[in-house]
């Protein structure tokens, strides 16, 4: 599903002679022939749709400090294309969880996987990636799971 809306994306873009849209789309679809190379050296036929997604967060979380260091640098054109990217790759990926959504869906996974300490943590961010890959930032998780195996 995922493949197939890139694509339709691409060649939508292509057609309206939307060269923002179309670097865009051609850059997401080059980090998912990276993840497929990846995956195929992994014995998989090809990466998953949560291994796309996890990939365009990352895609996402670059471009962001991109626009904290082009604002920091006076460069307010340079952010704007970023911010423009981060549109594009939004469209992709499911809604994004406000901060409540997630700190209740990791209290539920707490009490899911019996985590009672740090050491569970893993545990924890190995359920949150299989079912809510692409729909949360994972740094702000990684806080919220801190905060919730320790008490504070």
């Amino acid at each position: 599903m995922l493949r197939e809306d890139l694509q339709n994306a691409l060649k939508t873009a292509m057609l309206a002679k939307d060269t923002v849209t179309t670097s865009a789309v051609r850059m997401i679809i080059a980090g998912q022939k990276e993840k497929d190379v990846e995956a195929r050296g992994k014995g998989a036929k090809e990466a998953t749709d949560a291994e796309l997604m996890a990939m365009m967060q990352g895609m996402i979380k670059q471009r962001n400090d991109s626009i904290k260091m082009y604002i920091d640098g006076n460069r307010p054109e340079l952010a704007e294309k970023e911010k423009a990217e981060i549109a594009i790759i939004e469209r992709f990926l499911p809604k994004q969880m406000t901060e409540d959504e997630i700190e209740t869906v990791i209290k539920d996974i707490i009490v899911e996987v019996g985590a009672s300490s740090m050491k569970d943590m893993g545990k924890i961010m190995g359920v949150l990636k299989a079912k809510y890959a692409g729909q949360l930032d994972m740094g702000k998780a990684n806080g919220i799971i801190k905060a919730s195996l320790t008490g504070n």
